[in-house]
């Protein structure tokens, strides 16, 4: 039975990946044909679509499904600090948070049509072989987007980490967030349980995605904030896994 299971996982991941690949391709193209003229906040929206019809497809295929406990702020923008397990939150809180701007390591906007997107999406890059540029980069282009009204998404661990791993949390987003006087918003899921990184079978089941409330920023020090921010998203993670 468990061989036929894992038969079973395989053909429906790979149904998902396939359907991924030509939604990414087809936003990606037509998006930089007709919307990137546009500013972004019109633009932006045309390419998480993308992302809304790859968590439909992959629920459909996969049977992944989303519980979300908490509610993110009236008011915006604000800088998110979530957990990174998968591809998952990737794709969700794009979508989700929209209009945000996330911060990735720059190699990933030379992936085709993958790349084009994020670049579209006023993603920020930044080279992590270089950490003083890095943050410098992080800190400019975080508070001009800030500025222009739309939050920023940070993955504090910097990379992916499995279910159950603390990383090491970067305090980039603690910092954009104090010197622009924005709240922090503590994000946590379990999406890596049901899509692990770097696997390629996709487990059907709930991602248990939490918001925290939002943490005022006024008057606090970086290394502290991120502190706060890492305890709270562990032992959420904990509870979830």
């Amino acid at each position: 039975m468990a061989f036929i299971k894992n038969i079973f996982l395989t053909i429906r991941s790979g149904l998902f990946f396939t359907g991924y690949t030509l939604i990414t391709i087809f936003i990606s193209v037509t998006g930089l044909l007709f919307t990137s003229f546009l500013p972004f906040h019109i633009r932006g929206k045309y390419f998480v679509l993308g992302n809304v019809a790859i968590i439909f497809w992959l629920r459909v295929c996969c049977g992944v499904k989303t519980e979300i406990r908490g509610s993110l702020p009236k008011s915006t923008p604000y800088v998110a600090m979530a957990k990174h397990q998968s591809q998952w939150e990737t794709f969700y809180l794009q979508w989700f948070l929209f209009p945000v701007a996330t911060v990735v390591k720059r190699e990933l906007f030379k992936v085709p049509f993958f790349g084009w997107a994020l670049m579209m999406l006023n993603a920020i890059g930044i080279d992590r072989s270089n950490p003083r540029a890095a943050i410098r980069q992080t800190m400019e282009q975080g508070l001009s987007r800030l500025e222009n009204n739309y939050s920023v998404l940070i993955f504090p661990e910097g990379t992916r980490t499995p279910v159950g791993v603390r990383g090491k949390y970067a305090r980039s987003g603690a910092n954009i967030a104090i010197k622009a006087n924005v709240p922090v918003v503590a994000i946590a899921h379990n999406g890596g349980k049901l899509w692990p990184a770097k696997k390629f079978r996709i487990l059907p089941g709930t991602v248990i995605l939490v918001i925290g409330e939002p943490i005022d920023t006024h008057g606090r020090e970086s290394r502290e904030l991120t502190l706060e921010v890492e305890d709270w998203i562990e032992a959420q993670c904990s509870r979830i896994q």
